[in-house]
């Protein structure tokens, strides 16, 4: 994907942020847990590493063509070797493995105009007139963010004259490293690996979106700014409170623990950082403003030609779409097709299929 282009949408694949549900508990629990003195320093909590085995799949079908779901998380620990002989069973066996939704722009230009527009590019990061980050947000905002940027990216000047979206962007990569947690802690590259050595071909699935005058779009991004202050501010609250939460989830995924995973639901920051960008005007202009709807209706086309085409076939998707009552499985569900949850997961109303728990195929199809 050229340069800009990632500089201009990060926020639709950014890393996803999750937080822990606020709690109130019971009187008893309260009574039989000891309390904790206040001038007790608190652990930083344990990141899982070491060789696991994920969570298991999810089993998508119809009549005797199965379609096998793992379900993704970010982030992931950092330093976790993913072994799922679940997974390299299924894949051994599958005639196609579909990628993760994602929106691919494509611009019309030609390699001087590439030249051209890369400058361009590298200034819509910043904000208009040269302002920086304490001119465009309030006092108290601007100081959470000097205590986060001291502590996870240090004196970079420079980073103080990108807009809010792409500041938080950078600080939240920042801080995931420093705590131990990564992207998607090398499962997309391990499925990769096992799908070439199995020779099973990976599908991209995408929503694609061609932008017919890329200079013209790049000044509307620069003169109409994404509302992405809600973004920032999301981006504190997820590094000030939720790391400790964001560990728990990527643990869970890590050993496999999905009635855990299921039970710390999303910050949605991802979300807020999403809208910041489809929200705005010249979003509309582009195609960009109904990105989740068309990226759902391009993946569950994917998944019923999979399942028509193939006996056997292998699928990722994010896991809050496997665990949400209105996510992907439970709209193939709604559509007639069989989707079972993994063992250890009691049934959902995303997941729930036939009383019998999936299993990987014991033979070829």
């Amino acid at each position: 994907m050229r340069r800009w282009i990632v500089l201009f949408c990060f926020a639709l694949t950014a890393p996803v942020a999750f937080a822990m549900p606020e709690q109130v508990p019971s009187a008893a629990a309260t009574a039989a847990t000891p309390q904790v003195p206040s001038d007790v320093p608190l652990l930083a909590p344990v990141v899982v590493s070491g060789v696991v085995p994920g969570p298991g799949l999810w089993k998508v079908s119809k009549g005797d063509h199965a379609l096998w779901v793992l379900g993704t998380l970010s982030p992931l620990p950092g330093h976790i070797q993913w072994e799922s002989h679940e997974v390299q069973q299924v894949l051994a066996q599958s005639k196609q493995v579909l990628l993760e939704p994602k929106i691919k722009l494509k611009a019309d230009v030609g390699f001087f105009g590439k030249l051209f527009l890369l400058p361009s590019a590298y200034g819509a990061r910043k904000n208009p007139d040269g302002k920086t980050l304490d001119q465009v947000m309030d006092a108290p905002t601007y100081a959470r963010w000097l205590v986060l940027k001291q502590k996870y990216v240090g004196d970079d000047s420079g980073i103080e004259r990108w807009r809010p979206l792409f500041a938080a962007q950078e600080l939240y990569k920042k801080a995931l490293k420093a705590n131990g947690l990564s992207n998607d802690g090398g499962v997309s590259g391990a499925v990769a690996a096992l799908a070439k050595q199995d020779g099973v071909p990976e599908t991209p699935v995408e929503y694609r979106v061609e932008i017919k005058q890329p200079r013209e779009a790049i000044k509307a991004f620069k003169s109409a700014a994404p509302s992405d202050q809600e973004c920032f501010n999301r981006t504190l609250d997820s590094i000030e409170h939720d790391l400790p939460a964001m560990t728990a989830r990527a643990n869970a995924w890590a050993t496999g623990d999905l009635e855990e995973l299921r039970r710390l639901p999303d910050s949605h920051r991802r979300d807020a950082c999403v809208t910041a960008v489809t929200s705005a005007g010249f979003a509309r202009q582009l195609g960009l403003d109904d990105v989740p709807a068309q990226l759902q209706a391009a993946w569950l086309a994917a998944a019923r030609k999979s399942l028509e085409d193939y006996a056997t076939s292998f699928a990722m998707l994010p896991m809050g779409e496997l665990l949400s009552p209105t996510g992907y499985l439970a709209k193939l569900k709604a559509q007639g097709y069989e989707v079972e949850a993994p063992i250890g997961l009691d049934e959902a109303p995303a997941a729930a299929g036939s009383a019998a728990p999936a299993a990987a195929p014991a033979s070829g199809p």
